[in-house]
C-alpha cells in the first residue's frame, strides 16, 4: 500500500472538493436506504390500520417522508456525480501534470531504456487507471461505513438488538469481504496492467513498422504475436468479471442471510411490542437496502490490485534520478556565446567510447560545420552543448564558465537548437511558431515568417490561425526546416545548435537553407552537424570527426591544401 501514498497525496489539494462528493454520496445512500424503509413500513402500517384506522392513522406525515427521500435522493444524486467527477477529473489533471514533470528531467538519458509506446502508456493508460482509487475504493468504503453507523443508531431506536445484529453484520461483510476478493483478484490485477501496457507497446509498434514488416515478410508473425497478448488480455478481463460477479453472489447470499435472521429475530416482537406488526417491514427492507450501500465494495477491491500495478508502473520512472542536475543559481553572464572543449570523453555504455577527448574553441560570432560519417559521434557532441548528457571527463566550458555551473533556464535561453526531425504539432501556425517564443506577438511571427521564407503560409483567409498538422496542411521538408529555423530565430539564443537542417532535401532547397542560415546566424554562433559538403566553405572552421574523434580541423581552404580526409571527400564527391 505505501506505492499508494504519493498519489494519496495529491488529493490533499482537492480535500474539501472530494469530501463534499462523499458527504453527498452518503446523503444520497441514506436517503435510499430512507425511502425504501418508509415506504415498506407505510404500506404495512396502512394496510394493518384498515378503513377502521381512517381517521386515527396519520397518513400525510409517511407520505411526505417518502417525497422528500426521493427529492433528496435525486438532488444528491445528481450533484454527487457532478462533485465526484469533477474532483476526480481535477485530481487527475494534477496527476498527469506532477507525472510529467517527474519525466521531463530524465529526459533523454534516464528515459531512454524505455520504449516510446510503453512510457505513452505509463503516462496515460497507468495514470487513468489510478483515478480508480477515489471513485471506486476510497468514496465507496466510506460511504458503506458511514451508511452503517447511521443505520444501526437509527433503528437503536426502535430496538437494538436488531439494530445491533444488522449492524454486526453490515460491519462484518465490511470487513471480510473487500480484503478477500483483493487477495484474490490482485494477481489478476497487475496481469491486467502489464498484458494491457504490453498490448498497446506491441500495437505501437506494430502500427510504426508496417513498411519495415511488409517488406521482410514478418507482418502475419508479429500480427500473430499481439493476437496472442489480446487473447491472454481477454482471459484476464474474464477473470476479473468472473470475480466480479462473485463478489455480487457471495454479498446476495449474505444479504438474504441476514434477512431472513432478521425476520426470524422479529418473530418474537420488536422493540416494546411482543407482537408482530408493521416495524418487521421497516426492519426487512431497511436490511435490503442497506447492503445495497456495499454492493461496490467487493469489486472495488477487485480493482486495487491493478490500480497498483499501475501506480507501481508509473513510480518506476518517477523513481529514477536524473542524470544531469542543474544549480539553481549561477553568476551574470556575457552577451554572446564563446565555446571551448577540453578533452571531452563521452560514452552511452561503459566499455564504448562514443566520444573521445575532445578538443575545440569557437569564439562569439564563429560558425563551425561538425563533419563525418553516421555514427561517429556528432549528434553525441552536440547533445553534450544542451546537457542532455554530461561527459564523462574533460570540460565544455561557455562563456567562461563550466557548462555544469549553468542553471538550467539560462542554458536554455542562451541555446537555440533545430533538430533533425522538426515537429508539427496539430495546433494553428501561430501556436506552431510561440512554442518557442510564448512572448512573441504576431508582428513578430509574421516577421520570423518573412525572413525564413514563410510568408506562402500566409497567403489564405486564417493568417496565423491556419491548422498545421494532422488536421490541417502538412507541410514539406524544406518547409519543416525553415519552420525549425523560425523557431530558433524567435528564441532568440546565443548559440545555435543545427543537426542535419539539410538532411533528405533536394539541392536546390539545400542550398536555399545554406544561404538562409548565414543570413540569419551572423551574429550568433553556430555549430551545424552534417555529413554533407555542400555549403561548407561559408563557414569559418570545418572539424573533420571519425570514430568519436576529431581528425582534422580548419577553414574549407586550409583543409583542402591539407589534401586529408575532407580533400578526399571532395574527390570523392567529384567521382
Amino acid at each position: 500500500m505505501k506505492i499508494l501514498l504519493p498519489f494519496l497525496a495529491l488529493y490533499r489539494r482537492h480535500f474539501w472538493r472530494l469530501t463534499l462528493g462523499v458527504i453527498l454520496a452518503v446523503m444520497t445512500l441514506l436517503a435510499s436506504i430512507g425511502l425504501l424503509t418508509l415506504s415498506g413500513w407505510f404500506l404495512a402500517a396502512s394496510s394493518l390500520a384498515g378503513i377502521a384506522g381512517l381517521y386515527s392513522f396519520n397518513y400525510m406525515l409517511p407520505a411526505a417522508g417518502v417525497r422528500g427521500a426521493a427529492i433528496i435522493r435525486t438532488v444528491a444524486r445528481y450533484f454527487e456525480r457532478l462533485v465526484s467527477h469533477d474532483g476526480t477529473f481535477r485530481v487527475l489533471e494534477h496527476l498527469r501534470v506532477f507525472t510529467f514533470s517527474k519525466l521531463m528531467p530524465l529526459s533523454p538519458a534516464g528515459l531512454a531504456g524505455f520504449r516510446q509506446g510503453d512510457l505513452l502508456n505509463r503516462l496515460v493508460a497507468d495514470v487513468d487507471t489510478l483515478d480508480h482509487l477515489y471513485l471506486r475504493i476510497i468514496s465507496p468504503l466510506i460511504g458503506a461505513l458511514a451508511v452503517i453507523l447511521a443505520v444501526s443508531v437509527g433503528l437503536s431506536w426502535l430496538d437494538w438488538q436488531l439494530a445491533l445484529a444488522l449492524g454486526g453484520l453490515l460491519l462484518l461483510t465490511l470487513l471480510l469481504l473487500p480484503p478477500f476478493f483483493y487477495g484474490m483478484g490482485r494477481p489478476t490485477g497487475a496481469a491486467l496492467s502489464r498484458l494491457q501496457a504490453q498490448y498497446r507497446d506491441q500495437l505501437t509498434g506494430w502500427l510504426q513498422g508496417q513498411t519495415e514488416l511488409k517488406l521482410y515478410g514478418a507482418a502475419s508473425r508479429f500480427r500473430h504475436c499481439l493476437d496472442d497478448t489480446e487473447t491472454q488480455w481477454q482471459e484476464a478481463q474474464r477473470a476479473q468479471a468472473s470475480l466480479g460477479g462473485l463478489s455480487q453472489a457471495l454479498l446476495l447470499l449474505i444479504s438474504g442471510f441476514t434477512l431472513v435472521l432478521i425476520l426470524w429475530l422479529c418473530t418474537g416482537g420488536t422493540g416494546s411490542e411482543t407482537q408482530p406488526d408493521a416495524l418487521i417491514a421497516l426492519f426487512v427492507f431497511c436490511t435490503l437496502a442497506a447492503f445495497e450501500a456495499l454492493a461496490p465494495v467487493g469489486g472495488a477491491f477487485l480493482h486495487l490490485g491493478q490500480v497498483m500495478a499501475s501506480a507501481q508502473r508509473v513510480s518506476q520512472i518517477m523513481s529514477q534520478q536524473p542524470a544531469v542536475s542543474f544549480p539553481s543559481a549561477m553568476p551574470p553572464i556575457a552577451q554572446g556565446a564563446q565555446l571551448t572543449l577540453r578533452d571531452v570523453t563521452f560514452s552511452y555504455e561503459r566499455g564504448r567510447t562514443t566520444l573521445q577527448k575532445i578538443s575545440l574553441t569557437l569564439n562569439a560570432g564563429e560558425h563551425i560545420a561538425l563533419l563525418g560519417r553516421t555514427g561517429c559521434g556528432k549528434s553525441t557532441l552536440l547533445q553534450l552543448l544542451t546537457r542532455a548528457w554530461d561527459v564523462d571527463s574533460g570540460e565544455i566550458i561557455l562563456n567562461g564558465q563550466p557548462i555544469k555551473h549553468w542553471d538550467e533556464p539560462s542554458l536554455r535561453a542562451m541555446t537555440s537548437v533545430v533538430t533533425q526531425r522538426v515537429h508539427l504539432f496539430s495546433n494553428t501556425l501561430r501556436e506552431n511558431l510561440r512554442l518557442a517564443s510564448a512572448e512573441s506577438d504576431d508582428e513578430q511571427l509574421v516577421a520570423v515568417l518573412h525572413q525564413v521564407g514563410l510568408e506562402g503560409l500566409l497567403d489564405n483567409d486564417q493568417g496565423l490561425n491556419a491548422w498545421l498538422g494532422e488536421g490541417g496542411r502538412q507541410l514539406s521538408g524544406g518547409e519543416l526546416r525553415r519552420l525549425g529555423l523560425a523557431r530558433a530565430l524567435l528564441h532568440g539564443g546565443s548559440l545555435l545548435l543545427l543537426d542535419e537542417p539539410t538532411e533528405g532535401l533536394d539541392a536546390e532547397t539545400e542550398q536555399q537553407i545554406l544561404a538562409l542560415l548565414q543570413q540569419v546566424a551572423q551574429n550568433r554562433t553556430l555549430v551545424m552537424v552534417t555529413h554533407r559538403l555542400q555549403g561548407l566553405h561559408y563557414f569559418d572552421k570545418i572539424c573533420i570527426m571519425d570514430n568519436g574523434s576529431i581528425i582534422e580541423q580548419g577553414n574549407h581552404a586550409e583543409l583542402i591544401a591539407k589534401r586529408g580526409r575532407y580533400w578526399y571527400f571532395h574527390q570523392q564527391l567529384a567521382l
